[in-house]
């Protein structure tokens, strides 16, 4: 795998201040988030708008949405979408919590067509990873970082010595006898009626399997059950430091926008499937 690093980000100006703003799109299995960032301190310049992931979500439904996330902002700009898939130059090479008919289509182009903005897509664990270095709890980190954001699934990015190696699909490996992330994953807590401590050993048992193979330096854990770290974090035993995300919710979002730079200054080296 190619190890790809920060995005350097072009600045412009705008009055006496240096600043580039870009939206930044977090597609989700069950909500579409956007705001547009200032990429410059890793903020929101405006409170961000949600709209509920359609069911099924196609390529065509969903392109609705994110028309309508550009239009709800007046957003001429740049845009930089988070989508939980493999992206490939663009382009989608799977489909997790969205329409497998994604598979093969070139994203940001369609995108681009419907909101007639420049846009960048990128795989959403990536993204947040991004944010999260950048500046949350793994900035100045330069050992090797797994973040692994939990929620429907567990979505993961690695990072050696501030590269990310894209698209590692982390959460798909293999534990107990089934895809880690259908028996570890955030959502398996309520929808089973577990405990913090029942759940926390199952999490624990996933990081231990991804410290056997990589042996990172930091773990950051991510997704909307970081607010509750003190639930569970206490009880981890795996041999490394583990902490919570910073920057939470808005991670992907803003990892989006902090990729935009990077994604679209890449030769695109190859079309979509179909």
């Amino acid at each position: 795998m190619l190890a790809v690093p920060y995005p350097r980000l072009h600045i412009t100006t705008s009055g006496t201040r240096r600043v580039i703003k870009v939206l930044g799109i977090d597609i989700g299995g069950s909500g579409v988030k956007g705001a547009p960032v200032d990429t410059l301190r890793g903020k929101l310049i405006e409170e961000r708008h949600r709209i509920e992931t359609p069911q099924p979500a196609t390529p065509q439904a969903l392109t609705r949405v994110v028309a309508r996330l550009a239009k709800h902002f007046d957003w001429k700009g740049p845009i930089g979408c988070a989508v939980p898939a493999v992206v490939k130059d663009g382009c989608l090479r799977t489909a997790a919590n969205i329409s497998p008919n994604w598979i093969g289509v070139d994203a940001a182009e369609r995108f681009g067509r419907a909101t007639g903005c420049r846009v960048s897509v990128i795989n959403d664990a990536d993204a947040a990873g991004y944010a999260e270095m950048r500046f949350g709890a793994g900035r100045r980190q330069r050992g090797l970082v797994i973040i692994a954001t939990l929620g429907t699934g567990i979505g993961t990015a690695l990072f050696i010595r501030g590269h990310l190696v894209p698209n590692t699909e982390l959460g798909h490996i293999t534990l107990r006898g089934r895809d880690a992330e259908t028996w570890a994953a955030a959502r398996l807590r309520e929808e089973e009626s577990l405990s913090w401590p029942r759940w926390a050993r199952r999490l624990d048992a996933y990081l231990h399997l991804m410290h056997a193979y990589f042996w990172p330096d930091l773990f950051i854990l991510g997704g909307g059950v970081s607010k509750k770290a003190d639930k569970f974090l206490h009880l981890l035993t795996v041999p490394a430091l583990v902490v919570p995300a910073r920057l939470q919710n808005d991670a992907g979002i803003i990892g989006a926008a902090l990729a935009y730079e990077h994604e679209r200054g890449r030769p695109k080296r190859r079309k979509a499937l179909r």
